[in-house]
Protein backbone atom coordinates (compact mmCIF):
# COMPACT_ATOMS: atom_id res chain seq x y z
CA UNK A 1 0.00 0.00 0.00
CA UNK A 2 1.06 3.59 -0.68
CA UNK A 3 0.18 6.89 1.00
CA UNK A 4 0.18 10.13 -0.99
CA UNK A 5 1.08 12.57 1.77
CA UNK A 6 0.36 15.72 -0.27
CA UNK A 7 -2.22 15.98 -3.05
CA UNK A 8 -4.47 18.92 -3.96
CA UNK A 9 -7.28 16.68 -5.11
CA UNK A 10 -9.71 19.60 -4.88
CA UNK A 11 -7.81 21.68 -7.47
CA UNK A 12 -9.74 23.01 -10.44
CA UNK A 13 -7.51 21.03 -12.81
CA UNK A 14 -9.38 17.89 -11.75
CA UNK A 15 -12.76 19.42 -12.58
CA UNK A 16 -15.50 16.98 -11.62
CA UNK A 17 -13.09 14.03 -11.72
CA UNK A 18 -11.66 14.24 -8.19
CA UNK A 19 -13.57 11.23 -6.89
CA UNK A 20 -12.90 9.02 -9.95
CA UNK A 21 -9.21 9.96 -9.72
CA UNK A 22 -9.13 8.94 -6.06
CA UNK A 23 -10.92 5.71 -6.91
CA UNK A 24 -8.45 4.87 -9.68
CA UNK A 25 -5.54 5.69 -7.36
CA UNK A 26 -7.02 3.29 -4.83
CA UNK A 27 -7.08 0.63 -7.52
CA UNK A 28 -3.36 1.25 -8.00
CA UNK A 29 -2.72 0.62 -4.31
CA UNK A 30 -2.85 4.20 -3.01
CA UNK A 31 -4.61 3.51 0.25
CA UNK A 32 -4.71 7.10 1.51
CA UNK A 33 -4.46 10.57 -0.03
CA UNK A 34 -3.85 13.60 2.19
CA UNK A 35 -5.58 16.72 0.86
CA UNK A 36 -4.20 19.96 2.36
CA UNK A 37 -6.22 23.17 2.41
CA UNK A 38 -4.64 26.35 1.07
CA UNK A 39 -7.01 29.09 2.30
CA UNK A 40 -10.04 29.66 4.48
CA UNK A 41 -12.34 29.42 1.46
CA UNK A 42 -11.50 25.77 0.83
CA UNK A 43 -11.53 24.45 4.39
CA UNK A 44 -15.00 22.97 3.89
CA UNK A 45 -14.16 21.80 0.35
CA UNK A 46 -11.24 19.61 1.40
CA UNK A 47 -13.21 18.29 4.36
CA UNK A 48 -16.17 17.29 2.19
CA UNK A 49 -13.94 15.71 -0.45
CA UNK A 50 -12.07 13.71 2.18
CA UNK A 51 -15.38 12.34 3.44
CA UNK A 52 -16.58 11.56 -0.07
CA UNK A 53 -13.51 9.51 -1.07
CA UNK A 54 -12.93 6.39 1.06
CA UNK A 55 -9.15 6.69 0.62
CA UNK A 56 -8.78 10.40 1.50
CA UNK A 57 -8.21 12.60 4.53
CA UNK A 58 -7.43 16.30 4.96
CA UNK A 59 -5.37 19.01 6.59
CA UNK A 60 -6.29 22.63 7.34
CA UNK A 61 -4.03 25.62 6.82
CA UNK A 62 -3.26 28.82 4.91
CA UNK A 63 -0.68 28.45 2.13
CA UNK A 64 1.94 31.22 1.84
CA UNK A 65 0.78 32.06 -1.70
CA UNK A 66 -2.63 32.94 -0.20
CA UNK A 67 -1.18 35.02 2.63
CA UNK A 68 -1.25 38.35 0.73
CA UNK A 69 -5.05 38.42 0.87
CA UNK A 70 -5.42 36.70 4.25
CA UNK A 71 -6.16 38.47 7.54
CA UNK A 72 -5.81 37.65 11.20
CA UNK A 73 -9.52 36.78 11.11
CA UNK A 74 -8.56 33.88 8.86
CA UNK A 75 -6.14 32.67 11.54
CA UNK A 76 -8.93 32.84 14.11
CA UNK A 77 -11.18 30.92 11.72
CA UNK A 78 -8.46 28.32 11.23
CA UNK A 79 -8.09 27.81 14.98
CA UNK A 80 -11.85 27.40 15.32
CA UNK A 81 -12.00 24.99 12.38
CA UNK A 82 -9.17 22.90 13.82
CA UNK A 83 -10.88 22.80 17.21
CA UNK A 84 -14.04 21.47 15.57
CA UNK A 85 -12.12 19.05 13.33
CA UNK A 86 -10.37 17.33 16.23
CA UNK A 87 -13.49 15.13 16.50
CA UNK A 88 -13.26 14.26 12.79
CA UNK A 89 -11.42 10.99 12.04
CA UNK A 90 -10.54 12.28 8.57
CA UNK A 91 -8.60 15.30 9.88
CA UNK A 92 -4.86 14.65 10.21
CA UNK A 93 -2.66 17.79 10.20
CA UNK A 94 -2.14 21.54 9.85
CA UNK A 95 -1.28 22.41 6.26
CA UNK A 96 -0.36 23.57 3.82
CA UNK A 97 1.64 26.25 5.62
CA UNK A 98 5.12 27.68 5.25
CA UNK A 99 7.16 30.25 3.35
CA UNK A 100 7.68 30.96 -0.36
CA UNK A 101 10.66 33.13 -1.20
CA UNK A 102 10.62 32.24 -4.91
CA UNK A 103 7.71 34.33 -6.22
CA UNK A 104 9.00 37.94 -6.51
CA UNK A 105 5.93 39.58 -4.98
CA UNK A 106 6.22 37.35 -1.93
CA UNK A 107 9.86 38.35 -1.45
CA UNK A 108 9.12 42.00 -0.76
CA UNK A 109 10.03 42.88 2.86
CA UNK A 110 6.47 43.53 4.05
CA UNK A 111 5.23 40.29 2.48
CA UNK A 112 8.11 38.25 3.87
CA UNK A 113 7.22 39.56 7.31
CA UNK A 114 3.54 38.73 6.83
CA UNK A 115 4.37 35.24 5.64
CA UNK A 116 6.50 34.64 8.74
CA UNK A 117 3.70 35.92 10.97
CA UNK A 118 1.22 33.49 9.40
CA UNK A 119 3.71 30.64 9.63
CA UNK A 120 4.39 31.26 13.31
CA UNK A 121 0.71 31.55 14.21
CA UNK A 122 -0.10 28.32 12.38
CA UNK A 123 2.82 26.52 14.01
CA UNK A 124 1.35 27.62 17.34
CA UNK A 125 -2.02 26.16 16.38
CA UNK A 126 -0.31 22.88 15.52
CA UNK A 127 1.58 22.92 18.81
CA UNK A 128 -1.54 23.75 20.83
CA UNK A 129 -3.52 20.87 19.27
CA UNK A 130 -0.56 18.46 19.20
CA UNK A 131 -0.71 18.13 15.42
CA UNK A 132 1.95 17.72 12.72
CA UNK A 133 2.41 20.33 10.00
CA UNK A 134 2.69 20.06 6.21
CA UNK A 135 5.20 22.75 5.30
CA UNK A 136 5.89 24.59 2.06
CA UNK A 137 9.60 25.46 2.08
CA UNK A 138 10.42 26.99 -1.30
CA UNK A 139 13.77 28.80 -0.99
CA UNK A 140 13.07 29.16 2.72
CA UNK A 141 14.45 26.03 4.35
CA UNK A 142 16.49 27.69 7.08
CA UNK A 143 13.86 30.23 8.07
CA UNK A 144 11.09 27.63 8.32
CA UNK A 145 13.50 25.54 10.39
CA UNK A 146 14.20 28.49 12.67
CA UNK A 147 10.52 29.04 13.44
CA UNK A 148 9.86 25.32 13.86
CA UNK A 149 12.73 25.06 16.35
CA UNK A 150 11.32 27.96 18.34
CA UNK A 151 7.68 26.85 18.40
CA UNK A 152 8.07 23.05 18.27
CA UNK A 153 4.98 21.62 16.59
CA UNK A 154 4.43 17.88 16.84
CA UNK A 155 6.63 17.04 13.86
CA UNK A 156 5.52 17.29 10.27
CA UNK A 157 6.57 16.93 6.65
CA UNK A 158 8.87 19.23 4.70
CA UNK A 159 6.91 19.02 1.46
CA UNK A 160 8.79 18.82 -1.86
CA UNK A 161 12.10 18.87 -0.01
CA UNK A 162 14.95 20.38 -2.02
CA UNK A 163 17.48 21.50 0.56
CA UNK A 164 20.92 20.39 1.72
CA UNK A 165 21.82 17.34 3.77
CA UNK A 166 22.43 19.63 6.74
CA UNK A 167 18.94 21.14 6.39
CA UNK A 168 17.45 17.68 5.95
CA UNK A 169 18.92 16.53 9.24
CA UNK A 170 17.68 19.73 10.88
CA UNK A 171 14.13 18.73 9.99
CA UNK A 172 14.70 15.11 10.96
CA UNK A 173 15.96 16.22 14.39
CA UNK A 174 12.63 18.04 14.89
CA UNK A 175 10.64 14.89 14.14
CA UNK A 176 9.88 15.79 10.53
CA UNK A 177 9.80 13.54 7.49
CA UNK A 178 10.90 14.74 4.04
CA UNK A 179 8.53 14.60 1.07
CA UNK A 180 9.75 13.34 -2.31
CA UNK A 181 7.73 13.13 -5.51
CA UNK A 182 7.80 13.78 -9.23
CA UNK A 183 10.97 15.90 -9.32
CA UNK A 184 12.94 12.85 -8.20
CA UNK A 185 12.02 11.07 -11.46
CA UNK A 186 14.07 13.47 -13.62
CA UNK A 187 17.61 12.27 -14.25
CA UNK A 188 18.85 15.88 -14.23
CA UNK A 189 17.56 16.43 -10.65
CA UNK A 190 20.92 15.32 -9.28
CA UNK A 191 20.71 16.82 -5.78
CA UNK A 192 17.18 15.60 -5.10
CA UNK A 193 18.04 12.11 -6.36
CA UNK A 194 21.14 12.08 -4.17
CA UNK A 195 19.07 13.10 -1.14
CA UNK A 196 16.47 10.45 -1.94
CA UNK A 197 19.20 7.83 -2.25
CA UNK A 198 21.36 8.67 0.75
CA UNK A 199 18.99 9.95 3.46
CA UNK A 200 17.71 7.35 5.95
CA UNK A 201 14.68 5.62 4.46
CA UNK A 202 12.76 6.10 7.71
CA UNK A 203 12.92 9.88 7.08
CA UNK A 204 11.23 9.76 3.66
CA UNK A 205 7.57 9.96 2.66
CA UNK A 206 6.13 10.02 -0.84
CA UNK A 207 3.82 12.61 -2.38
CA UNK A 208 2.53 13.77 -5.73
CA UNK A 209 1.50 17.40 -5.05
CA UNK A 210 -0.99 16.68 -7.83
CA UNK A 211 -1.97 18.35 -10.07
CA UNK A 212 1.52 19.91 -9.86
CA UNK A 213 5.10 18.51 -9.91
CA UNK A 214 4.39 15.97 -12.63
CA UNK A 215 6.85 13.07 -12.99
CA UNK A 216 9.09 12.87 -16.05
CA UNK A 217 6.71 10.64 -18.00
CA UNK A 218 3.83 13.14 -17.64
CA UNK A 219 5.61 16.49 -17.69
CA UNK A 220 4.23 19.06 -18.37
CA UNK A 221 0.84 17.40 -18.04
CA UNK A 222 -1.41 17.16 -15.01
CA UNK A 223 -0.11 15.02 -12.18
CA UNK A 224 -2.34 12.56 -10.32
CA UNK A 225 -2.22 10.40 -7.18
CA UNK A 226 -2.48 7.47 -9.58
CA UNK A 227 1.20 8.08 -10.36
CA UNK A 228 2.42 7.51 -6.81
CA UNK A 229 3.27 3.79 -7.17
CA UNK A 230 5.39 4.51 -10.25
CA UNK A 231 7.11 7.39 -8.41
CA UNK A 232 7.75 4.95 -5.57
CA UNK A 233 9.26 2.50 -8.06
CA UNK A 234 11.77 5.18 -9.09
CA UNK A 235 12.79 5.64 -5.45
CA UNK A 236 13.13 1.89 -5.01
CA UNK A 237 15.37 1.70 -8.06
CA UNK A 238 17.51 4.61 -6.87
CA UNK A 239 18.01 2.97 -3.49
CA UNK A 240 18.38 -0.58 -4.81
CA UNK A 241 15.50 -1.83 -2.63
CA UNK A 242 12.59 -4.15 -3.16
CA UNK A 243 9.44 -2.26 -4.11
CA UNK A 244 7.27 -3.95 -1.48
CA UNK A 245 9.78 -3.10 1.25
CA UNK A 246 9.91 0.53 0.17
CA UNK A 247 6.12 0.81 0.00
CA UNK A 248 5.79 -0.65 3.50
CA UNK A 249 8.46 1.62 4.99
CA UNK A 250 7.22 4.87 3.44
CA UNK A 251 3.68 3.99 4.53
CA UNK A 252 4.93 3.36 8.07
CA UNK A 253 6.80 6.69 7.95
CA UNK A 254 3.64 8.56 6.95
CA UNK A 255 1.71 6.94 9.79
CA UNK A 256 4.46 7.75 12.27
CA UNK A 257 4.43 11.44 11.45
CA UNK A 258 0.63 11.67 11.03
CA UNK A 259 -0.75 9.30 13.69
CA UNK A 260 -4.32 10.44 12.98
CA UNK A 261 -4.23 8.92 9.48
CA UNK A 262 -7.32 6.70 9.09
CA UNK A 263 -6.71 2.97 9.06
CA UNK A 264 -7.39 1.25 5.75
CA UNK A 265 -10.06 -1.40 5.95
Amino acid sequence: MWIDTHCHLDAHEFGDASLPVAQRAGGQGVGMIVIPAVERANFSIVRELAHAAPNACYALGIHPIYVPHATDDDLLALRAAVDAAMQDPRFVAIGEIGLDFFIPMLCEPAMRSKQEHFLREQLKIARDFNLPVLTHVRRSQDIVLKHARQIRPNGGIAHAFNGSFQQAHGYIDLGFKLGFGGTMTFTRALQIRRLATELPLDAIVLETDAPDISPSWLHPGRNSPEELPRIGAVLAELRGQELAQLAAQTTANARAVMPRLPLIE
